[in-house]
């Protein structure tokens, strides 16, 4: 909703303004134009900020009702008892509050330290000045650039840190971290600094230097060979832009480290390639949920053992982000370990199950988990559950099974109980361990439905006697196309196969 002024007429009757002189200059204070009162001698007696900043100038009348201001039009007003009203009218220049609100969603929209100081460089060399070079420092005494002309031509390296005696304005206004401040910036410290930057600034009229502010060290040189864009409102906008480039440039740094910590986490977190064992081939479909982190709640492990078996496990830790992940890799890390002095699945998950409980986790997990080792001919896989879907057996002669292996969820009762199931491998067969993530893909036009384990049997049931390479590769399709471009939970699939040995 828009509000106009009322006219006098419309105000309740006997009501009046104030007529004190403070209330009316607090008023006027607030106006952008530069506004005289004249008193009716012609002497004048007050100016607002924006006429104290235009600074001392004479006050010519051409007609009752309009001057100049020194050069400036202006238009009067006569005021009662003589006194007249000075306002110096817009030049047609172009306003900073334009220019500011179409650099801010620029700014918002560049990434990372180096395209925010580019994006920076471009916008101030667009209506602020004719040359802008962003200077920041950097490691080892030196100040990182990024420059911008008039023609758009656009530069970008490293100089030594000019010392303060022989720069002191730039060098001053480079490591303020107080407020945007404008500088002018004299010829004999432009002509001290390196070539790189103090030759595009040759023929200039004025060059001036403006700190970010925000907390942020660093500064914009700005050049200009006319007229200030925006006349007498220019130092405002120059300051005004320095303050939103600096709180860019803060966040632009705050998120690389943000990313830089993320990456730090997700190289702790993600999957190792599977173990390589004579006589067995692992197949991995590992998609996480889209997030911050590469990592989700959904896991997988293939580790290799000393007698030549591999532990194998599949998880789903309840929830997904950043918390869930975190929680993946302490489950992870913990039976890494404890695969080493444990081969008994039921005893791994009792464990593990204390473990979470006692941590005061508000998450629990579904695992299954076990070995997968060499028989006489083929594999002997020998897995227990925590609540987690049952393993299913795709057998070369034409059938699917489910390894039946109950147990309840890890990490909410300790009385939890757990099962253990031995299934045999011949060479050919394919056993698929998977979480919920597949069964639970809801459909790309109708999100109530999900995939379901009647659509996985089918998909599975048309892979028997395939390897598990495309038996993973057939879901994955299947499961991609039910999902179209909609969004899905943690997936984790392993398959097992058991191989032609190596002679």
């Amino acid at each position: 909703m828009v509000s106009r002024p009322a006219p006098a007429s419309a105000l309740p009757p006997g009501a009046e303004l104030p007529g004190h002189a403070g209330f009316w200059r607090s008023v006027l204070d607030d106006v952008r134009d530069p506004v005289f009162l004249q008193d009716p001698e012609g002497a004048l007696r007050w100016a607002n900020a924006a006429g104290e900043r235009l600074g001392p100038a004479e006050l010519v009348s051409v007609t009752e009702t309009t001057g100049k201001v020194g050069h400036r039009p202006a238009k009067i007003r006569v005021l009662p008892g003589g006194w007249r009203a000075w306002t110096v009218v817009d030049d047609g220049r172009r306003r900073p509050e334009e220019f500011l609100a179409e650099a801010g969603p620029k700014l918002a929209l560049a990434r990372g330290r180096h395209g925010t100081a580019r994006v920076i460089a471009e916008l101030a060399a667009s209506a602020l000045g004719d040359c802008a070079f962003v200077l920041l420092p950097t490691t080892r005494g030196r100040w990182e650039w990024w420059s911008c002309t008039e023609h758009g031509a656009a530069g970008h390296g490293r100089i030594r840190r000019v010392p303060a005696q022989l720069a002191p304005v730039v060098s001053d206004a480079v490591t303020d971290l107080a407020r945007p401040e404008v500088r002018a910036v004299p010829a004999t410290e432009v002509a001290a600094l390196p070539a790189a930057v103090a030759e595009p600034f040759e023929g200039h009229l004025e060059i001036s230097v403006v700190s970010f502010g925000s907390g942020m060290a660093g500064a914009v040189l700005l050049g200009r060979r006319g007229e200030a864009a925006f006349g007498l409102a220019q130092g405002q906008a120059v300051e005004a832009f320095a303050d939103a480039a600096g709180t860019a440039l803060a966040n632009a740094q705050r998120y690389a480290r943000q990313e830089e910590a993320t990456r730090g986490l997700e190289s702790t977190l993600l999957p190792t390639p599977p173990a390589q064992i004579d006589g067995a081939n692992f197949e991995l479909w590992y998609e996480p949920a889209g997030g911050v982190l590469g990592v989700g709640g959904d896991f997988y492990d293939v580790l290799p053992r000393d007698d030549g078996s591999a532990f194998v496990v599949v998880g789903d830790i309840c929830g997904k982000g950043a918390e869930a992940a975190a929680l993946t890799g302490r489950v992870r890390h913990s039976l890494a370990a404890l695969h080493l002095v444990e081969r008994d699945g039921r005893t791994m998950l009792r464990l593990l199950n204390e473990l979470l409980i006692s941590g005061g986790s508000n998450r629990f997990a579904t695992l299954v988990l076990g070995s997968v080792a060499a028989a006489e001919s083929g594999l002997d896989v020998t897995l227990a559950s925590g609540g987690h879907p049952a393993p299913l057996v795709l057998r070369r002669g034409g059938r699917v099974e489910e390894v039946s292996v109950p147990g309840t969820l890890v990490g909410v009762s300790p009385q939890a109980r757990f099962a253990e199931a031995t299934t045999h491998l011949d060479e050919g067969d394919v056993c698929l361990l998977y979480t919920d993530g597949v069964t639970e893909a809801r459909n790309r036009t109708e999100s109530t439905e999900l995939f379901g384990d009647e659509r996985l049997y089918t998909v599975l049931e048309d892979c028997v006697g395939q390897p598990a390479r495309e038996v993973v590769r057939r879901l994955r399709e299947a499961v991609r196309e039910w999902l179209g471009n909609s969004g899905h939970d943690d997936i984790a699939v392993l398959a097992i196969e058991a191989a032609p040995r190596a002679e």
